[in-house]
């Protein structure tokens, strides 16, 4: 049972219109997502109190009740009475005592109502009505809701997950935007004489101390075809933004490169054939999504499960989709080894590989995790 971080008492899930937090029923506390507020609560009060956050020092006063990690103590800005709200950097969690929440700047409220004649308020007010109630009897208020944006629909249908409560970013992903597009612009130039750029500059086991260990890196540029190039964008750029901002550029880049190695490595030392080159991103990508998972594992990604013409999406968190996506890498390395699959589940595992040990390095190591609430001044570095 989850605890209260202030009285020890036990925290009840609650469920509202705007989404799920957590109810203390002894103190009358409540823990809330930053996805969650940022849906009712004014955006640049939520902007600075997350780069509040990650600039301050953890208090060993109040303890996340998620991940048990101390949280950081920031004071509330723009209200009329001074406070200040408890935020876990880790789990991306704010705890508000007795009427604190009530004292947040809210979102403007459109006055279109208003302004609508009182037969047309009362149809939209009907209508609301209807939504909740549809809503509530699909399950859980949002735990089956449609993606908010149209194009979502495109990698959902695809079998791609969709991030349904994206992290808040205090920095412009540059790094993860100028790889994309150095990746695109690499791949697509390749497909004019594709089968020579493969065999050039792909990584093959049996050679793979060609250019002095080159094709090590330039392997992670190419791909057999646009689908292939896509997918591996996607999810770069979905779990590549978040990941970035938190570890810095530098670190960033360290992460890339070493699941894109430890990836190879796994390739060349179990791939049946050696003779046969590997090319594409996934390698280094899988370890940025599985630091994403274990560092954001309260994230939400949707997915649509499809029967024919049916379809209903489904909410779960980061680390549950990694974990299963695991499983289903180990299936393929059993098929990679077994020769009846040509994609390298071994070269996947080994980037996954990395991205957990840069997560574990980071959690254990003191000099990091006092680094990590001022993350801002080496954005650049």
């Amino acid at each position: 049972m989850l605890l209260c971080p202030k009285c020890r008492g036990g925290l009840e899930k609650v469920t509202a219109e705007k989404g799920v937090f957590w109810h203390c029923s002894c103190c009358d506390g409540r823990a809330a997502t930053l996805p969650l507020l940022r849906r009712s609560v004014c955006p640049e009060f939520i902007r600075d109190l997350w780069l509040a956050a990650r600039a301050g020092q953890a208090s060993s006063q109040c303890h996340c009740p998620f991940c048990q990690q101390a949280m950081v103590e920031v004071p509330a800005v723009g209200v009329a009475e001074p406070f200040s709200l408890d935020v876990c950097t880790f789990c991306q969690l704010v705890w508000f005592d007795l009427h604190e929440f009530q004292a947040l700047p809210q979102k403007p409220v459109p006055a279109v109502e208003a302004e609508l004649p009182a037969a047309a308020r009362e149809q939209l007010a009907l209508m609301k009505v209807e939504l909740i109630r549809e809503q509530a009897e699909a399950g859980a208020y949002g735990e089956s809701a449609a993606p908010s944006q149209w194009w979502q629909w495109l990698p959902g249908l695809l079998g791609m997950p969709v991030e349904s409560e994206a992290g808040v970013i205090s920095k412009r992903p540059w790094v993860t935007w100028g790889l994309s597009l150095l990746i695109t612009v690499v791949s697509v130039a390749a497909f004019f004489d594709l089968e020579p750029a493969i065999a050039r500059f792909g990584l093959i086991p049996a050679q793979y101390g060609r250019y002095g260990g080159l094709t090590l890196i330039t392997s992670f540029f190419l791909h057999g075809g646009l689908f292939h190039l896509l997918s591996n964008l996607y999810f770069f750029l979905i779990f590549g933004d978040n990941v970035e901002d938190w570890l810095g550029k530098r670190s960033f880049l360290m992460l890339l490169l070493t699941a894109v190695l430890l990836g190879n490595v796994a390739h060349i030392l179990g791939n049946p054939d050696p003779t046969i080159a590997c090319i594409g991103a996934s390698g280094g990508i899988s370890g940025v999504m599985v630091f994403y998972a274990l560092q954001f594992p309260h994230a939400k990604l949707g997915i649509m499960l499809r029967y024919f013409l049916f379809f209903r999406w489904i909410h779960v968190s980061a680390w549950v989709f990694v974990l299963i996506w695991c499983l289903l890498q180990m299936f393929g390395v059993w098929l990679q080894i077994s020769g009846a699959s040509r994609v390298s589940a071994l070269a996947h595992l080994g980037g996954a590989t990395a991205g957990f040990l840069f997560w574990w390095v980071g959690r254990d190591n003191e000099e990091l995790e006092a680094m990590k609430p001022d993350r801002t001044r080496r954005q650049d570095a």
